[in-house]
């Protein structure tokens, strides 16, 4: 798979580009809290927000989508069985360095402004979820074990 047969390219580079905004904010308030303590605070809560509004929007289109798709939260928010390999390894490879950067740094400067990191991987979900609900690939409702619909 080609960097230009990916659909949602534009997804994955945000999911990466605030990954690596995130990495440095922490590391930068880690090393000088009283510098860099207040932008790392800045960019976590900014972080979390869009995560909220993108697992929001993510959930609106796969409630559209339930009508003729049979999409579990798994598939969702985590691309399982619903995203290609390569897609998944980017978005959930974002999402793990973000778990990574959020609790080492709040570990090594415990109650203070670098905790908020711990919210950071929301974004990464809501990223995940929106590439998902747009592009991913689920099975029909109608397929054989899909729940009979209920008049």
């Amino acid at each position: 798979m080609t960097r230009s047969d990916v659909p949602g390219q534009r997804l994955i580079s945000l999911s990466w580009l605030g990954t690596a905004l995130f990495v440095a904010s922490a590391a930068a308030a880690t090393i000088s809290l009283d510098y860099f303590g207040w932008p790392a605070v800045i960019i976590s809560l900014g972080l979390f927000g869009i995560g909220i509004v993108t697992m929001l929007w993510a959930f609106a289109i796969a409630v559209e989508r339930s009508r003729v798709d049979a999409i579990g939260v798994g598939g969702l928010f985590f691309g399982a069985g619903s995203a290609p390999k390569p897609v998944r390894w980017h978005l959930l490879g974002a999402l793990t360095l973000q778990i990574i950067t959020g609790f080492a740094t709040a570990s090594v400067r415990p109650f203070t402004a670098v905790a908020f990191g711990t919210l950071v991987p929301i974004f990464a979900i809501g990223m995940t979820g929106l590439w998902v609900a747009r592009y991913g690939k689920f099975e029909p409702t109608d397929a054989p074990g899909a729940p009979d619909e209920v008049d």
